[in-house]
């Protein structure tokens, strides 16, 4: 993926991110050595940025074992960052129709980097296969959300890789297969997931767009393989263009 070149002077600012973005859900926790490593950092650069971040509150310190976590302060970004969401005010009945008039999970998702992330999620009357919820990022190459973002941003698409892990048998993992899926879901309106995430998971997505036609996130639909079949799928791909529709702020 192609990123902006970064504004003169903001070196420290964006090398204390790339700090922050290091940590996940498979690592919680980092030594000091594990951030300078994956920070491309020497040590004592990488303690200075630990010492301002902790100021902050954005990074606490285990005083027993040394290892560094994200802080509260970040959550309370978070949590105003989701509370100030214009977006996910107006999904939010959305999904709860989506949900009761399905049965099935209908999330809210914005793009972040490669991935996307759950802002939102109402869960339907029937169990979900997949482990997703708000604040976790997939990988867009594996997800109908992200597919669906691909396939309506030609520029991303222009700056995205040529290789894609694969994270299930059934997972696209080249640039050219996406490119291939790009015109159909243009031309349906939404796309579709089927065990590219998770074995036994499937889902359908369509992107959310302003009111100047730029993506806003995407709307998605999903549930186990074995309830949603072809048909269903497409049923449900109709119900989210509708959906997505009345999130258009001129609606």
């Amino acid at each position: 993926m192609k990123k902006n070149n970064p504004p003169k002077g903001a070196q420290a600012a964006l090398r204390a991110v790339r700090l922050l973005k290091l940590f996940s859900l498979e690592k919680p926790e980092l030594t000091l050595t594990q951030l300078s490593l994956g920070a491309k950092l020497n040590k004592t650069t990488t303690h200075r940025l630990l010492r301002a971040l902790q100021s902050e509150s954005l990074i606490q310190r285990n005083s027993l074992t040394g290892r560094y976590s994200l802080g509260n302060g970040l959550m309370a970004l978070g949590v105003q960052a989701l509370s100030s969401s214009d977006l996910r005010r107006r999904a939010r009945p959305i999904l709860k129709i989506l949900a009761r008039d399905t049965g099935e999970t209908a999330q809210l998702e914005v793009p972040v980097e490669d991935g996307m992330l759950i802002i939102d999620e109402v869960t339907g009357r029937h169990v979900v296969a997949a482990s997703g919820n708000i604040g976790t990022s997939w990988p867009m190459h594996a997800t109908s959300s992200g597919k669906a973002y691909i396939a309506n941003d030609p520029f991303f698409f222009d700056g995205l890789p040529e290789k894609f892990p694969a994270l299930t048998k059934q997972t696209i993992t080249s640039k050219e297969q996406i490119q291939k899926q790009n015109a159909v879901i243009l031309k349906r309106g939404f796309s579709e997931s089927v065990d590219e995430l998770e074995p036994g998971y499937s889902c359908v997505g369509t992107v959310v767009f302003d009111a100047v036609g730029n993506i806003q996130g995407a709307l998605s639909i999903g549930g186990p393989t074995h309830r949603m079949n072809s048909k269903k799928r497409i049923e449900l791909g109709a119900v989210l263009k509708k959906a997505s529709d009345r999130l258009n702020p001129d609606y």
